[in-house]
């Protein structure tokens, strides 16, 4: 018979928890994302431990999508049943989000962004986590073919049905993203947090999306904030067996880790330990260096990846003199 689990007392004592934008909602500084290892696959046991350590260390928020896994579905599975042999006394300290754009199911109801498809995708997860709402609901991705204002109106339907207390945007431009703000806060749901990939080698929210977002009162969680685990000290002297890569998995390709990229990391790594730190923990702390990052998304498969970050926030301060030393070796200036 397994034991009860009783969080620790002290969990929210050192996590750092910032508003998302203009809303009442507060985010973890960092967030466990539930992408990779907690599929159909995966050792529940591990991805349990996982859950667990991040909400003792004061992470509260758990992210999701219909389709991770695999198969599709599966990862919101699992988190359902941590949730009943764990979590549940705890639902109203934790915040989950869950997505949908995604391929989910065959015909044409069951992908991009038509009222149709969000809405059944919705119910769809929250059977599979047995939950009565979600905290986020985000539209995953763009629909080239489906009406903004329909994708909007079902997000809007979603919340008015209270099966979603807030939504989101995930990997809308910022054009896109500016619209969809618009036509939400018109329908009185308004857009409260946007998931965009972010991190030191991919700086694309820079140019644009950020300050749409603080203009529109729009948080932001920074989804692959490692670069996929590049920005860490796991392939400086090689490819580790074990890694994704030595893997073949389909996110992460020999051909990524080039001599200029591996250049930069070094060169970070050397910055990163004259901090103190591990250069993961720069890395997670640079993104949230200002006030328009509201939460850094990380993935975990083992616990001391979690702890690492938590720790990260214990030395989050830059100096003037680094964040320039930082964008001259991710520029190719200085190595």
């Amino acid at each position: 018979m397994s034991t009860i689990y009783a969080a620790k007392h002290t969990r929210n004592d050192d996590m750092l928890y910032n508003r998302s934008g203009k809303s009442g909602l507060k985010l973890s500084a960092i967030s466990l994302g539930l992408w990779h290892n907690f599929g159909g696959g995966d050792s529940y046991e591990n991805g349990r431990s996982l859950v667990r350590y991040a909400f003792d260390s004061g992470i509260t928020h758990f992210d999701l999508a219909n389709n991770y896994g695999p198969p599709p579905g599966s990862a919101e599975e699992t988190f359902g049943k941590i949730l009943q042999d764990d979590l549940r006394h705890y639902r109203d300290e934790i915040i989950i989000s869950s997505k949908a754009g995604y391929t989910m199911w065959q015909g044409p109801y069951g992908d991009w962004g038509s009222k149709k498809y969000l809405v059944s995708s919705l119910d769809q997860s929250l059977s599979r986590m047995k939950l009565d709402y979600v905290d986020i609901y985000y539209h995953h991705r763009p629909d080239p073919d489906t009406p903004l204002e329909e994708t909007m109106s079902a997000l809007d339907l979603i919340v008015r049905q209270g099966k979603a207390l807030y939504v989101g945007l995930s990997n809308y431009n910022v054009e896109q993203t500016r619209a969809a703000s618009e036509i939400l806060r018109k329908l009185g749901t308004p857009c409260i947090i946007h998931q965009p990939r972010y991190s030191m080698l991919d700086r694309k929210p820079e140019y644009g999306l950020l300050d749409v977002l603080e203009e529109e009162g729009i948080g932001s969680i920074a989804y692959s904030p490692l670069s996929k685990g590049i920005l860490t000290d796991r392939y400086l002297h090689g490819i580790p067996d074990d890694s994704r890569v030595a893997k073949k998995s389909p996110f992460l390709h020999p051909e990524e880790l080039t001599g200029e990229v591996m250049n930069k990391v070094q060169a970070l790594q050397n910055l990163a330990a004259q901090r103190g730190q591990k250069l993961s923990q720069m890395a997670l702390v640079w993104v949230l260096r200002n006030n328009r990052v509201t939460s850094a998304l990380i993935g975990a498969s083992k616990v001391s990846q979690i702890e690492d970050a938590v720790l990260s926030l214990n030395n989050r301060a830059f100096t003037a003199e680094e964040l320039v030393r930082i964008d001259r070796i991710l520029t190719g200036e200085s190595q």
